[in-house]
């Protein structure tokens, strides 16, 4: 499902080039959950927005669902993202001006199903276990009640692949265990791909495999214990 080759990524910083990532190959097969873990500046973020197509590599390829994404104009990669990706901030990113329902109802929207979607956004959000704050706003939730807001919305248009970043981040540890197990029900439900990036051990125990990055370069890539075997 995913496929990335010789990926790399460079910034300028006055007369300096950083190397944020130094040539990634990476192949990650339909259906499997990923955590991508590493310190600080490792790359992490920067490859995941690359994945998502918010970003252009210095060179290498992605390719999601084989078709090469690194090869798009960006209003071509809109539409991509709107058909097969699903993203998850540490941050929700709700619209504050929409309530619960409006904020899941909205890519539905945009992808032309409103008529459709207000039943799809309800059935996520009841299965969120938030069918009944459905016309609160973002500001009256809490931070938790938020990311699972966020997460009904990655989930609207039953996309192939979902990526989120740091998505348990600003939430205590049961708060964040409700939100991986979610996540982890609705990925295994739809067969989505799913790659998180974390930096709890705790999350990345509950993936398929993990991936380690340091200093913009894939130091280990294991399957989990009881997938290996």
């Amino acid at each position: 499902m995913i496929r990335v080759r010789e990926l790399t990524k460079s910034i300028a910083t006055g007369t300096h080039r950083v190397d944020i990532l130094k040539g990634i190959n990476i192949e990650i097969p339909r259906g499997q959950f990923v955590a991508i873990m590493g310190p600080s500046g490792s790359g992490k973020s920067t490859l995941l927005g690359l994945l998502a197509g918010l970003d252009s590599p210095t060179s290498g390829q992605i390719l999601l669902d084989g078709e090469d994404i690194t090869a798009l104009r960006e209003d071509e990669m809109a539409l991509l993202r709107g058909r097969k990706i699903g993203f998850v901030f540490q941050s929700y990113h709700l619209i504050p001006t929409l309530t619960a329902e409006e904020n899941v109802l909205l890519p539905m929207e945009l992808a032309g199903n409103g008529a459709e979607g207000h039943n799809r956004a309800r059935e996520l959000l009841e299965r969120v276990g938030l069918g009944a704050r459905r016309d609160h706003y973002p500001v009256q939730l809490s931070g938790g009640e938020q990311q699972r807001i966020a997460l009904a919305r990655a989930f609207a248009l039953r996309p192939p692949i979902l990526l989120a970043d740091e998505p348990t981040g600003n939430l205590d540890t049961a708060t964040g265990r409700v939100v991986l197990d979610l996540m982890l029900g609705m990925n295994r439900e739809q067969g989505a791909t799913m790659v998180l990036v974390t930096h709890e051990e705790t999350i990345a125990r509950s993936a398929d495999r993990r991936i380690l990055l340091r200093d913009g370069l894939v130091l280990e890539d294991e399957l989990a214990v009881s997938r290996a075997e």
